[in-house]
């Protein structure tokens, strides 16, 4: 397909939502209430379905229909039409997000693209698709010109543009305001003031919204930057002026550590944001990230949809959030929902926005930090306590429609979760990871948007609260004790096949959980993550599980260093790899490689014995993913028939034989098994490398067997031949101070010279990937041997990029 040419879709036959059966609309506050996301169940690609062909979406149980929306009562009162089509400047699982909602209200999408992304889920989904540039953002996402010219080609009245990208990017608003193009979001304004944290927080002092302390200043002179932090006292977090995302964003703990810090963060916030000013705050040691979900319209109303809490990061990322935060007194709730209205207000805000709160965990108080003027990552949470569909509201306040619900109408129902499911690997400082979705099986979802909050969820408001206005009521009115189903629903934009690559973010899906109360919902979640199986890229997914059943978290014990004081839990030493796991890897290798014959032939019963009629024995060996650990074998010896095996594993502390298994494959990724007398399905999935893959790699020639036993995921080293191994020499002992990319990056910048003399911990590479620094410092101290790339080239993960040889201090 050639580049800017319009990718049409009405050919190719896509699913149409299937409604359920039609309710009864109410009297109460309630009618209003979104029901439309129960549309229909959520359709989950199976492991082994067919990309070019998305599967068929199931019918929901009864739920309400696509029409029965947000905005229904006001059809008849003057209310506005919607657009009849729009583009959405954006990719992944948000552009699929929008295009979900947009076909349920018949709202037509234009979907843009980059190269790399021709095939992604996004572009399958929407009405049609255009290319606007090669694989970097730079060059296509973030292109202002070229998503108005096909505005103008597709005949797209307004604009959604997601999250990141150009969604808070003031000038992409205010070109297409001048093009008559609605931009599906707040005013240029707006995005203006709140962008700026510097200036944000001194509209937020004026309007009576605390901050925290801390250099809000233009003057960026590095000496002075530095003096401000010593002012304010160490820790102090320097932040990007603009942006977000924990992009450009680095705590210091020491003057010494100021400079260093202070350079990468501005490097990182000019190449994400286009600005490289930061301001520098005090950093508070136990703070939570509570954040408050507002939404305006153009007629002057403002609602809070209560707040989400936001504290488990790394990389001071979100990875897990939920809704309502675990243990706000309702007092506590009003203060920070009638601040976040404030906030709002005091920049006449439009549209869907985020005000975002530290809450210091030891004095209970809150302070403003940012306002994101988009829609979040996590604005799931909010929909599954709500019942409301918030694209839906977005697309209705962008035509000019008033909000359907005054402050005091808005449920606040149960608990959710969202897991955000990354391509990264949490062992290794959670470094994003690239490459194909090999295999992908998901958590059956059970409703596409959230559950709907019926009449008997809402207890009659009091006099005092009817008689308080829309804008005086911050208190939740709610029946607890009314019945809910829990949910589970997934936010995807990837499908098996895809490939993740190093230009974008690497988050692969979200998972959404809701239940009666905090501890449901988390049960869900769990139960959920346990069901996730991914296998061609590292993801958190073991991660999220364990952080999901860890104490502190169960007591709800949250801040936003949560990760690094329980590291020690989080991370366990890996265990030893179960001999249940290693007894279904070789039966798997067994029946695989001899597998029955499609036709009768006198060779037929030939497969489980030799020539000599002995009965067919083999010893596999097995390796761990930690190369260091001993090698396992696991003996198998069939009996007569080859359906029955007696099975003998030794690790290195034990052994354990099971006797006269029975096992077949059920498919190509399914083995069933009676093993110890119980009838077990086990995923297993093979990755094998590459065939261009020379033995000289020897690591990747490695086939490993990614075995999903129970709740874990056990990954097993089948090793290469001796004789293909010795073809490419023995690469592994590289030198003890060689520095090699951990995954596929950009060379931002390289800081040795071969001949320099570097000390151990010195930075020596900068290196880029999907919008993330990482740098590699020197391991030992020594001189630079080689230096093997150069600023601005890809690399491949594994290649050798700096080599010091160590040379001991004599003195």
């Amino acid at each position: 397909m050639l580049p800017n040419t319009p990718r049409s879709l009405a050919a190719r036959t896509l699913p149409r939502i299937s409604a359920g059966a039609k309710n009864a609309r109410t009297a109460t506050a309630l009618n209003h209430v979104s029901r439309a996301g129960l549309a229909s169940v959520a359709c989950r690609p199976s492991a082994s379905s067919s990309l070019s062909h998305p599967p068929a979406r199931v019918p929901a149980r009864g739920f309400a229909t696509a029409a029965d929306s947000s905005f229904g009562t006001l059809q008849s009162s003057g209310h506005k039409p919607l657009f009849d089509k729009i583009l959405i400047a954006n990719r992944g699982e948000i552009a699929c997000r929008v295009i979900r909602t947009a076909k349920k209200l018949g709202v037509k999408t234009v979907a843009v693209y980059s190269q790399v992304d021709a095939d992604a889920l996004h572009v399958r989904l929407a009405d049609e698709a255009y290319c606007i540039g090669p694989a970097p953002s730079s060059e296509s996402y973030l292109r202002i010109d070229k998503i108005i010219d096909v505005c103008k080609r597709s005949g797209a009245q307004a604009v959604h543009p997601g999250y990141g990208f150009l969604s808070e990017n003031a000038e992409f608003a205010e070109r297409l305001a001048k093009e008559g193009i609605v931009f599906i979001g707040p005013p240029a304004s707006a995005i203006v003031s709140m962008g700026s944290k510097s200036e944000s927080k001194n509209i937020m002092s004026a309007a009576g919204v605390p901050v925290v302390p801390g250099y809000h200043g233009t003057n960026q002179d590095p000496k002075l930057l530095q003096d401000e932090a010593s002012r304010i006292g160490y820790p102090v977090l320097i932040k990007a002026v603009h942006g977000g995302g924990g992009k450009g964003m680095r705590i210091v703990h020491s003057a010494s550590e100021f400079p260093e810090a202070l350079a990468s963060a501005q490097r990182e916030a000019l190449k994400g944001f286009g600005n490289a000013d930061v301001l520098v705050e005090k950093y508070i040691t136990r703070p939570r990230h509570v954040e408050v979900q507002v939404f305006a319209d153009q007629l002057g109303g403002c609602v809070s949809l209560w707040e989400r809490d936001c504290s488990v990061q790394r990389r001071n990322q979100k990875i897990i959030e939920e809704a309502p935060a675990p243990g706000l007194s309702p007092e506590l709730r009003a203060d920070l929902s009638a601040k976040a209205v404030a906030a709002a207000k005091a920049v006449n805000y439009v549209g869907a926005g985020t005000v975002e709160f530290i809450f210091d965990n030891d004095t209970h108080k809150f302070y403003f930090m940012e306002m994101n003027t988009r829609l979040q990552v996590e604005h799931p949470v909010t929909e599954m306590i709500t019942g409301l569909d918030l694209v839906e509201w977005q697309l209705e306040v962008a035509a000019g429609n008033p909000l359907p619900l005054d402050q005091r109408s808005i449920p606040l129902v149960g608990h959710a979760f969202e897991a955000r499911i990354y391509a990264e690997n949490p062992r290794n400082n959670f470094l994003p990871d690239s490459g194909q979705l090999l295999y992908l099986s998901t958590p059956e979802p059970t409703h596409i948007f959230a559950s709907s909050v019926s009449e008997h969820h809402l207890a009659a408001p009091s006099s005092s609260s009817a008689d308080s206005g829309v804008d005086g009521d911050f208190t939740p009115v709610v029946n607890t004790s009314a019945a809910l189903t829990p949910v589970v629903r997934l936010e995807q934009g990837f499908e098996q096949g895809a490939q993740i690559g190093v230009f974008y973010d690497p988050m692969i899906a979200k998972l959404v959980v809701h239940g009666r109360d905090r501890t449901e919902a988390l049960r869900m979640l769990r139960r959920a993550l346990e069901e996730y199986r991914v296998v061609g890229v590292a993801t958190n997914v073991e991660f999220l599980r364990t952080l999901a059943g860890n104490e502190a978290f169960v007591r709800a014990e949250v801040e936003t260093g949560f990760i690094p004081k329980h590291f020690d839990e989080l991370f366990p030493p890996l265990p030893e790899p179960s001999h249940e796991a290693l007894a279904q890897a070789a039966l798997y290798v067994v029946l695989r490689d001899q597998p029955a014959p499609t036709s009768p032939s006198p060779w037929s019963t030939l497969t489980s014995r030799r020539f000599g009629g002995d009965v067919y024995e083999r010893v596999i060996t097995l390796q761990s993913e930690d190369t260091s650990a001993s090698p396992m074998t696991v003996q198998v010896k069939s009996h007569p028939g080859g359906h029955l095996f007696d099975i003998t594993t030794h690790t290195g502390s034990s052994t354990q034989t099971f006797s006269r298994v029975s096992a077949h494959l059920s498919s190509p990724t399914t083995l069933s098994t009676s093993l110890d007398g119980a009838l077990i399905r086990t995923t297993i999935v093979s990755q094998r490398p590459p065939p261009a893959v020379p033995a000289s790699t020897s690591p990747a020639t490695a086939e490993r067997l990614h075995v999903f036993h129970g709740a874990h995921k056990t990954t097993l080293v089948l090793p290469s031949p001796a004789w293909l191994l010795s073809l490419g020499g023995d690469v592994l002992g590289a030198a003890k101070g060689a520095l090699r990319a951990p995954m596929p990056s950009v060379v931002v910048e390289v800081r040795v010279k071969e001949g320099e003399r570097v000390e151990a911990g010195q930075p020596v590479v900068v290196l880029e990937s999907m919008k993330t620094e990482t740098v590699l410092r020197a391991p030992v101290a020594g001189v630079v041997r080689a230096v093997g790339c150069k600023k601005g080239e890809m690399v491949e993960e594994g290649r050798e990029l700096v080599d010091v040889e160590e040379v001991e201090d004599k003195a």
